[in-house]
This record gives structure tokens, sequence and C-alpha cells, in this order.
């Protein structure tokens, strides 16, 4: 195959060679047509790497990769590095012939950033694609010297399989040419002074240590500042800018999450014109809209939610049948109040989604209707999109309808309360119908496991503030129980009816996809998995990925192989084309349940009014494909943007209160982790109760002879017995919290 790599590309670089089609490569290089099968792999190879592109007739060509430039978003690593997100729906980029969707990110080292700022949208030039180098050696070292590595201690050890070489991940880079627009001039950093001379030190460490100021300020030395670039020529130079806010001392109540608010530029007041339109809104519902709408007013439609939830987006009925069940899942009829063309639906499209991060709510919509007329509240009259399924008892859906409906929920339930009903019984009628909806619920669990979809399903953690202060008080790890399981189901059978519906008559819509994942990622998953001592099989195969999940199912090591599974897979998105869920099995699916808080639900509520059985006068209109293209890769924008905030908020608060055990007088608190990474600089380890990750390094084990052995992911005691490895449990205690990087090291105890 080399030899035939080696003498196609000649070939093609020669001066005098036009392109060529598979046949008129074969014959001009003198091949058999026994082996004409290897040259078409060869050719598909070197096409999906980018080495090669095709033309008109099928002809191929050497594509110049120096020439493949990509127009999209630049974000920050917090190790200075960067990730280019190249606009999928960009036509230029389109034309490249660049595979977008195996690189659907490329990275860029800290050197080659330019003077791009976190968020700017840019070009890059791709300037590798293939393994990188590191991975290549490592990979060879690892074939060459291999090492058997036992688990357990004293007499019970059990041998763990050698990884084997597969071909390694190819992967992307590249070098930013140029800023076409900044998504924001300020970034956040500390305000310094040194005598006389005044400067910003950014918090990213992606940009140099320091911004000068060319005019003065009222902050104060230590302060975090938001400070706009006015200037900046070369990345060899210093950027030059001027403090355009004073958030506050890093120590006052607030500060640090207002900061993560400015990093991600997310936007927290509403502008004057949005505001008047939404308390123009009538909250009194004409007759005539009443009257057009099915009636569910004398129905126990009830929602359950958390505890402190005020936005009610979804209510649920079920009644059941003699030969199976009913289900109507009524989402809040945003599409009635926002309609397209307006300040309103602007805005929501800009934000793209509400953003919850520890402390706070940044609605997509203002309050007045995020909070109220949309709501669902109990006791109210409420305008609702439903969709009305059955199901026959082994839980396939047999027929479903929508409609414009309207609703008076006689009860909201907090999922505790609803837990109880499912469990212990009681609440009269209404725990009744609770107990109803759960069997329907244990049903279509039951079937949706079965047809495929992985259970990835993760207990959440939630840090407490305290009210005043906003520090962090208190880690509670949340139960993710029967009724949770029983409003996801819900939500899932109306998200996959209202899919088949709207692909079915071919409605332009924006869909929930999760396309299926590189084989390579897989392998490196896999082989985490055996070093851990489980069985993958061939996971390409989702039966044998179910078969690894069930296997580890109330194990010590079941968040980490499935957090080691969900870090191979790719990352759900929206697209226009109707591709698929691969993590839930699910041939359609789109997002309908929550138009309160995501944009793309109120697109698909307007996408389905022309298929409900009682549709609007004028229904609204959905834009045309190739904006539609735009909504949906900007709001995967937003999304991927908001969980970057919400994850690095509550990050910040369990460091802050990890900083204060830590800080404690007496006896340390201890806590169960295990080792999630093996490095040369030591073990990563989590703290699966609270969801954390520290570092143990590797002067901070306890004493011995340590050496690193990467073929097994391991530490090993050459004086004794002992070792560390991946997926060992260990008992840490804090040795350090760094604050400011949001870093925490564990000694083992």
């Amino acid at each position: 195959m080399n030899d035939l790599r080696g003498s196609l590309l000649k070939l093609m670089g020669g001066k005098n060679y036009h392109p060529m089609d598979a046949s008129e490569l074969a014959r001009a290089l003198g091949i058999q047509s026994s082996e004409r099968r290897a040259l078409r792999v060869l050719l598909s190879k070197l096409e999906a790497k980018g080495r090669i592109s095709i033309g008109a007739k099928r002809r191929y060509k050497l594509r110049n990769r120096e020439q493949v430039i990509l127009v999209g978003v630049v974000r920050f690593q917090q190790n200075g590095n960067g990730w280019f997100y190249p606009t999928q729906t960009d036509e230029k980029n389109v034309a490249t012939g660049f595979d977008m969707k195996k690189f659907d990110r490329i990275f860029v080292d800290i050197r080659d950033l330019a003077v791009a700022l976190d968020g700017d949208m840019v070009t890059l030039r791709v300037t590798r694609v293939g393994v990188p180098r590191w991975k290549k050696i490592a990979n060879e070292k690892r074939d060459e010297k291999p090492r058997r590595q036992h688990r357990g201690k004293g007499k019970h050890k059990k041998q763990v399989p050698e990884p084997k070489s597969t071909d390694l991940k190819e992967e992307a880079a590249g070098r930013v040419l140029k800023v076409i627009e900044r998504t924001s001039k300020s970034v956040i950093g500390f305000y310094r002074e040194e005598d006389a001379y005044c400067y910003v030190q950014p918090e990213e460490r992606a940009l140099p240590p320091m911004i000068e100021l060319i005019e003065p300020t009222s902050a104060e030395p230590g302060q975090i500042v938001a400070v706009e670039i006015v200037h900046w020529a070369h990345r060899n130079e210093d950027p030059v800018g001027k403090v355009v806010r004073v958030i506050g001392h890093p120590s006052d109540p607030g500060v640090d999450i207002i900061s993560v608010i400015h990093k991600h530029k997310l936007r927290t007041e509403f502008p004057d014109d949005v505001q008047k339109e939404a308390e123009a809104v009538n909250e009194v519902i004409p007759e005539e809209e009443l009257a057009r709408r099915e009636d569910w007013r004398d129905k126990p439609v009830v929602t359950v939610d958390p505890a402190d939830a005020k936005d009610h987006d979804d209510a649920v009925y079920v009644e059941e049948l003699d030969d199976g069940w009913r289900l109507a899942v009524h989402i809040a009829d945003v599409s009635h109040y926002v309609r397209p063309g307006t300040a309103l639906d602007s805005e929501a499209q800009q934000r793209g989604n509400s953003t919850y991060l520890v402390d706070r709510v940044l609605p997509m919509l203002p309050e007045k209707l995020s909070n109220n007329v949309c709501s669902l509240r109990p006791g109210v009259e409420r305008l609702t999109k439903c969709a009305v399924m059955e199901f026959d008892r082994s839980g396939e859906r047999r027929k479903a309808y929508f409609c414009d409906a309207v609703i008076k929920s006689p009860a909201k339930f907090a999922y505790e309360e609803a837990q109880v009903f499912i469990k212990e019984g009681g609440g009269g009628s209404l725990g009744d119908n609770i107990r109803t909806a759960w069997g329907l619920a244990e049903v279509l669990r039951k079937r949706r496991f079965r047809l495929g979809a992985l259970d990835l399903e993760f207990p959440e953690v939630k840090v407490v503030l305290d009210d005043e202060t906003k520090l962090a008080t208190e880690v509670v790890k949340l139960d993710y129980d029967e009724s949770h399981q029983m409003i996801e189901e819900f939500m899932l059978a109306a998200n996959e009816a209202v899919a088949v519906a709207l692909k079915g008559k071919r409605k332009n819509a924006v869909y929930r996809v999760h396309e299926e994942p590189d084989p390579d990622r897989l392998n490196e998953f896999g082989e985490m998995a055996s070093i851990m001592g489980f069985a993958s099989g061939d996971l390409s195969n989702p039966k044998h990925i179910q078969e690894l999940l069930r296997a580890v199912k109330g194990h010590t090591l079941e968040q980490s192989i499935k957090l080691g599974l969900l870090k191979s897979l790719k990352r759900a998105a929206y697209s226009v084309e109707p591709l698929g869920h691969y993590g839930l099995a699910k041939m359609d699916y789109c997002h309908f349940t929550s138009p309160i808080r995501r944009y793309a639900d109120l697109v698909v509520h307007r996408a389905l009014q022309g298929l409900l059985v009682n549709p609007p006068a004028k229904p609204a209109q959905v834009p045309k494909l190739n904006k539609l293209e735009e909504v949906a890769q900007h709001i995967s924008d937003t999304e991927r943007n908001s969980a970057e905030a919400e994850n690095a908020t509550k990050r910040m608060k369990m460091m802050e209160y990890l900083h204060r055990l830590g800080q404690g007088d007496g006896e340390q608190q201890t806590f169960e982790a295990l080792v999630s990474d093996v490095r040369r600089m030591g073990l990563f380890v989590e703290i699966t109760d609270m969801q954390v990750k520290g570092l143990v390094k590797k002067e901070h084990l306890p004493r011995g002879k340590w050496v690193f052995e990467a073929g097994v992911h391991a530490f090993r005691d050459m004086a004794s017995d002992r070792s560390y490895q991946l997926g060992q449990s260990v008992t840490v205690k804090i040795h350090k919290v760094d604050l400011d990087k949001q870093l925490v090291d564990f000694i083992i105890c």
C-alpha cells in the first residue's frame, strides 16, 4: 500500500499531471484489475485526510493543504491553546472540500492564535491533518515495550489485558490568519500598578501577560476589570486598551460570577424595545382564541419540576386504556406570544437559550413571559402546544396528533413529591394519576434501552450558596429517581413524535442531531475500559456499548467508564437535516418541549403549526433553508457557550468550597476518589460524589520509588508491589486549592 501511495502521489504531483478518474489513474500506474480495489480504498483515505480532492466527473487532484482556508470561531482553552470551529454552512468553507464533519474542530497552538480573542470570527489556514507526532511516538514505544500490570493487593491479583495497538485518531491543526469580526473587544483581567506603570493582567492565558492602558482608571490594584482592546497589531506586542468597567475585588460577593458573565459575553439586560413588547403582552386570553383550541381545562394536567423552578415549560396527563395508554404532553405555547420579526424574537434568537449559572438564571425571554404568561402555573388558564400520543402495552407508539390547546392545571409537583406518590402511594386522585403515568414511563424506558439507547445518565451535583455572601456552603448530590425518569421519557416521546411528523411532511425545521462517533475515539475508549478490567468488545456495534454499560452498572468505576464514553462521542447539535440521534437510538428527533428556554423549540413550534388539527388562521413563517442553517449553527454555538459558562461558575464555587474545607482547623476531611487519568506529572483523580477533578502530583504520592508506565496508565513503586492505575479507588485529602487557576491538588492518605 505504501508503494502504491508513493507512486500515486508522485504521479499526481508531476508537472504534466491533469485530473484523472480512478480508471485513468489505474491505467497510468499500470495497476492490474485485481489491485484496483486497493487503489479505490487509497483514494478514499487520501480524500478523507484532505490530501487530495475530487473535482468534476470524479477526477482527482492533489490539494495544497496550505491553501485550505476556513472561516469560523476560535475558542480559548484553559491552558492557553485554542479550538477553531469551522462554520459548517459557509459556502467558501464547503467549496474547499475539507471534511468539516470529521474535523469539526481544529487545534490552534497558543503561538498560532495571532491577535484573536476568545469567541472571535477568524480565517484559519489548515497546517496539518494527520496523527500528531507525539501520539505516534507514544504508540511506537508502547508496542516496543509491552508491560503487564496487576490490579488488587496481596494474593488476589487480576491480570489486565495488554492494550491493542490501533490506528491512532487523526487530528487537524491550523494557524489564525485574520480576525474578521470581534464578538467583543473587552476581556477580563486584574488591574495592576507597579511604581507609576499601570496595566491589566488578563485572565486568559492565551493573551500576553499585560495590557497597556492608554488612559487613567478609577480601579484599585487587584480589582477585576473589563478592558477594551483598542489596538493590537502583532502577537509579540502587548495589546493596548482602556478599562470600560470596574467589576470589583475578587472577594466581593458576586464578582466572580459577573466576571464569568463578561468573559462569555452573556446578555444580562433586555433592550428597551424588547421589554416594551413583553410588557404589552395581554395576559387575558381572548374568547375567540379559547374557542378554537382543544379544551383540556377539566383534565388533571400537572407539572413536575424542581422545587425551586419558576418557569414551567411542560405539563403531562396519562390515561390508561384497555390495551395501552394515552399520553398528552402540553408545552407552553410561546409561539402564540413571540412572533417572527419582533424585537422579542430577535433577542431570543441572539441569546439562543437561557443560561443557568450557579447563582442566577439569564433567561432567553423577559420575566413576564418566562415566569408568568407562558409558564404553566397551576390554577390559571394557559395556552399550550399539545402532542397527544397512544401507546400499546409494549410501549410502541400507535398514533399521534398535535393541537393548540388550553389547560388549567390543578397542581404543580416537585420531583420529591411525585417520587413519594410513586414509591409510597397517597396523593388522592392526583397521586393515582402520577402512578399511572409512571406505569407508562417505565415501559417506555425499558423499550428505549432495548432498542439501543445508551444509559449515560449522571447524578447531578448542586453547589448551595449563602444568600448574602454568595459563598459556597454545601455540595448536594441530587438523585435521578423515578420521578425524573418519568418526565424525561415523556419529553423524549413527544420530541420524537414531532420530529417524525415534521420529517414526514418535509417541513423546514431544526432537528436535534447526534452523529455516530468516530471509530478511532471509540477504540481509544475501549482501550481505557480494557485497562480498567472490562471487556469492551466491538464498540462500533452499539449493542456492545450497551453490554459494557450494563457490566459497569453499580460498580465503583461506573461514572469513570460513562465519562470516558461520553468524551469519545460527538457533541449533540442542531441541524436542518434530520440525521438522527445516536445516543438515544432514534432515527428522528427534535427539541419541542422547552420553548421558554430554547430557541430551537420555538422554531419547531412554528414549523408544527401547519400540521395541527386546529391550525391558527395565520401560521407563523419558518425561515428558508439557508437562513435556518445559520440559525441552527448559531444556537449550537450559544448552547456550547452557555454550557461552558455554567460549568465555569459551578467549578468556581466548588473550588471555593474545597478551599474553605482545606483551610479548616484540625483533622482534614478525606474523600473517596477514582483515578481518572495517569500522566507523567501524576494521577488525575475525581471525587465522584462531588464530580470534581484534581491532581495528585508525583511528588505527593506515598514514599517510594515511583515509575510511570504509560502503556498501562499506571505508576508502580519499584521498591514494593504497590501501584496506582487508571480506575483505581483512592482516599485523598486536599493539599492546595488555586482559586485563580481553578485547580486543586490532592494528596493520597
